[in-house]
This record gives C-alpha cells, sequence and structure tokens, in this order.
C-alpha cells in the first residue's frame, strides 16, 4: 500500500468540476466508477477520503461518505478499518469500443482543449457571412418554396467546381458535384450506391473509426490495410484481398497518422482499380491546411479512368455546424447515388448555399483561408513546444506538416486506452491511437487536436496530460484494442 500512495494521482485532473446543482454524490461516484471501470484507477488502489474529496469539490462531507457507500455496495471499493477506502480487487472493466458504440453515448472528449474536429472561430468570416446570409434571406428566392434538385443548388455546385479544379486539381463539372452534409453523409451515399453485402472493401489500418462504421453498416467486408509511411500500401492489399470492390483512402493526409501516399503508391492502387473494376473513395477531408507549400494534387485528378470518387467538407474550414460538404461522384455511379439520395433527404438546404457561393466566388473563401491556417500552424506549434516541456519522457510527438491532428506515441507499455480515458478524466480531449486499428497489431499512442483552441487552453492541456502520463506509467498494462465507432470528428 505505501508504493500505491506515493504514486497518489492528482485528483482534481482526473475528476473534472462536479456541477453545482443537483444530486452530487451521484456525480461524483459516476466519475469514481468511470475511472475504475476504465482501468484509470488500478485494483487495490487507494482513494482520498472523504474529507478530503468533500473540500477538493465543494462537497457536503455526508455527499462524500453516500458515494463511498455507494462504491462499497456494488463491489467497486472494499472498505478497512483504519486503512481507508481501496478499489476493490476483483472489478469488472468496461471495454472502451462497447461503451462508444451506444447510441446514446455523447464523446465528451470534442468539448475538451485538444479534442477532435474543432475549427478556428474567425470574426471576420462569421461577420461577412452574416451580411450575406442576410442578403439572400432579405429577398427570398423561389428554391426556398420548392423541392429541388437532389445534387444541391446549380449555383454551388458551380463555384465548387471551379475551386478544385484550381486548388485540388480535381476532373469534375458542376454536374457530378453532390452537396452533402459532410464527408461521412458522401461516404454513406457512395457506399449504399456501390457496394453489395459481402463485397470486399479496403480500408486503411489505421483508419478513422466512422468510415469503417459506415462501410461496415452496407453489409460489406471490411479489410484493413496496413499503413506504412507511404500511405495505404495496394501489394498487401491484393494479397490480403485481390477482388475488393472499393477502397476507402485518405491519400492527402492519412487519417490518422499524417503520412501522405507516395507517387509510386498513388499509381498503384488507380492500377489496381482500373485492373478490377474496382472504385475508390479520396477522402480530402484537411487538404487546405498544409504548412509547407501548396495542397498536394487530389488522387481524382490523376485518374484518367473515373474510377475515384472524391469527398470534400467545408466542416474543417469554415464550422461544422454549417453541414455543407460535397462528393465529386464518377458518372457511371451518378444515377445510383441520385436514386439513393431521394430515398433519404431528397435534397440538401438551401438556406447557406447562396452565401457560401458568394462567399467563394468573391474572393472571401481564400482570403478567410489565409488566416485560419496561420492561426491552426500556430497552435500546432503551442501545442508540440508543451508536449515537448510536459510529456516528453513519456510521448514522442510526430509534428505534421499538415492538419489539424497530431499523434503523440507512448515510449513505455500500454494501455493507450487508459491514458486517454485518464486524459478525459483530467480535461484533455486525447485519443487512443490503438482504438482506430481495424485488427492485427496496433501502435500506443494517443491523437491530439490543436485546431480551434486559445494557446493557453493548449498549455494548460499539456500540463494535465504530463501528470497522467507520469502516473500512469507505472500501473499500466497492454490490453486489446479494437475498432471504435466514436470519432470525435464532425465530418
Amino acid at each position: 500500500m505505501d508504493k500505491i500512495q506515493t504514486n497518489m494521482p492528482d485528483w482534481s485532473t482526473l475528476i473534472p468540476v462536479l456541477p453545482g446543482e443537483g444530486p452530487r454524490s451521484r456525480e461524483l461516484y459516476a466519475a469514481l466508477r468511470r475511472l475504475i471501470e476504465t482501468g484509470a484507477l488500478a485494483a487495490g488502489a487507494k482513494l482520498p477520503t472523504t474529507r478530503d474529496l468533500a473540500q477538493r469539490f465543494g462537497l457536503s462531507r455526508s455527499a462524500a461518505v453516500a458515494c463511498f457507500e455507494m462504491l462499497i455496495s456494488e463491489g467497486f471499493a472494499t472498505a478497512r478499518v483504519g486503512a481507508g477506502t481501496f478499489v476493490a480487487a476483483d472489478v469488472p472493466h468496461l471495454p472502451v469500443t462497447l461503451k462508444r458504440e451506444r447510441a446514446d453515448d455523447i464523446d465528451v472528449s470534442t468539448s475538451l482543449p485538444c479534442g477532435l474536429g474543432v475549427a478556428v472561430s474567425d470574426p471576420r468570416t462569421i461577420n461577412l457571412f452574416r451580411i450575406l446570409l442576410s442578403r439572400h434571406l432579405a429577398r427570398p428566392g423561389p428554391e426556398h418554396f420548392r423541392y429541388g434538385d437532389p445534387r444541391g443548388g446549380l449555383g454551388l455546385r458551380t463555384a465548387i467546381a471551379a475551386y478544385l479544379r484550381t486548388a485540388r486539381g480535381v476532373r469534375c463539372d458542376a454536374g457530378q458535384i453532390v452537396l452533402t452534409s459532410g464527408t461521412q453523409q458522401g461516404l454513406d451515399l457512395l457506399a449504399r450506391a456501390a457496394i453489395r453485402p459481402d463485397d470486399a472493401v479496403w480500408i486503411e489500418n489505421p483508419c478513422h473509426p466512422m468510415a469503417h462504421a459506415v462501410l461496415a453498416g452496407t453489409g460489406a467486408r471490411v479489410v484493413g490495410v496496413p499503413v506504412d509511411a507511404e500511405g495505404l500500401d495496394p501489394d498487401i492489399g491484393e494479397q490480403l484481398c485481390p477482388r475488393a470492390r472499393a477502397a476507402y483512402v485518405t491519400p492527402s493526409h492519412q487519417y490518422p497518422l499524417g503520412v501522405t501516399m507516395t507517387m509510386r503508391r498513388r499509381l498503384a492502387l488507380l492500377d489496381w482499380a482500373g485492373r478490377n473494376d474496382a472504385w475508390i473513395f479520396e477522402d480530402d477531408y484537411d487538404s487546405e491546411f498544409r504548412y509547407g507549400g501548396p495542397p498536394l494534387t487530389s488522387l481524382q485528378g490523376m485518374d484518367g479512368a473515373g474510377r475515384v470518387a472524391y469527398f470534400g467538407t467545408f466542416s474543417k474550414i469554415l464550422f461544422p455546424g454549417l453541414r455543407i460538404g460535397y462528393v465529386v461522384v464518377p458518372e457511371p455511379l451518378l444515377d445510383a447515388v441520385m436514386a439513393v439520395r431521394a430515398r433519404s433527404d431528397r435534397f440538401p438546404s438551401t438556406l447557406a448555399e447562396g452565401a457560401l457561393t458568394d462567399l467563394l466566388n468573391e474572393g472571401h473563401f481564400a482570403a478567410h483561408l489565409r488566416r485560419v491556417r496561420r492561426r491552426v500552424q500556430a497552435a500546432r506549434d503551442v501545442l508540440v513546444a508543451g508536449l515537448d516541456a510536459h510529456c516528453a519522457d513519456y510521448l514522442d510527438v510526430i509534428v505534421p506538416e499538415q492538419g489539424l491532428h497530431l499523434v503523440a506515441t507512448l515510449k513505455g507499455d500500454g494501455p493507450d486506452t487508459g491514458l486517454a480515458e485518464a486524459a478525459i478524466a483530467a480535461g484533455v480531449g486525447a485519443r487512443a491511437l490503438s482504438s482506430m486499428f481495424v485488427d492485427g497489431p496496433t501502435r500506443q499512442g494517443v491523437v491530439l487536436g490543436f485546431s480551434g483552441f486559445s494557446d493557453e487552453e493548449l498549455r494548460a492541456a499539456t500540463v494535465k496530460l504530463g501528470k497522467v502520463s507520469r502516473w500512469r506509467r507505472p500501473v499500466v498494462q497492454a490490453v486489446p484494442a479494437a475498432i471504435s465507432t466514436g470519432s470525435g470528428m464532425s465530418r
């Protein structure tokens, strides 16, 4: 017990601030039980005294006592006369993947510093968008009062096509573009149009968890293809499953590892798709945020056979609440995609289309992108500096040249799932890298976002992460990791 006491955690970082109203003993009970179930509190660990908890969280002594009584009665803790209260020796550990697959479970990590899927709030752009939106609503057109084109308004699709041709080298016209609520909906439309139950589909391993969920939801057999420093390896994909119907890739900035697919791998993937009459789903979710030169040419722009569907979104560049993305659909799949669209939401919202069209056509979007790119790069540097200062003994940081997140791998043994849970409890929106692997060997680390947070929030997050990393290190034990449907990314 003495060794455990010398490694006592900082409880103020492990348990978030409790709400000021309602049954606070239940809130404290839930926080402690979560730490026990996820392994953040090891079996046999000594709990603080009820007096200490009451003072630290502003509780009454009776509320803290009631919390401990609930933990003891349910077998999560044991009381020893004269010694204190301890985590029980045999308690059930709740798998992270099962917990996140519940339909009513909200991913709290997205609201915490270093959470994923947070856009930069730019006051100039917000004010300008308000003016543009008011301009169109002052004299609303007939498109708002009738059912429209399932692809979305022609004006916005034309503006997007022009932008993609110039900025990303995409080969497209407005007729191929379908507006969506984000890349996730675009992938769902394409998957339901092009994939049948029992079809095999390649996916990067590791991958974006929600992309895996969408593809698996079609009844497809999802095959994880390893990613190395050159991106997804088509040669290994052919060894694992040569006759796959499609491949989902993030070639410009692989999620989550951040590598860029090399030219030889891109050509090999296109060759495989042509030989096997297969489709490639290219998710270009954050290519605009490149810090070492212009954005890379898209895989779709290299495709001369029309086998690549290209996905993009304004959620990362502007704000997720806009809920506008797009997919460039290969001509042979357009009718099937439109049939799926007609069975779901008929057509996208028209209210923001005019304002976004003006933002693109009048040059405001390009100016906005220049501003937020500088801010996000500066935020990346703040996070990297904080991790170097407070977490260097525990984490190896991979500094990205693109995107809105970074990967920090564990220097010691895992589990990264336990570290991520402890980080979230401490108020840091870390995600476990191992939970993004489909199958086979995993890597241990955490994925951290840096977009949309102040310098102070990022610095404070690295201090908290350093504390939980230091505390977790002596007690971690390896546990298996599996794919999770919790993504924390607005797509």
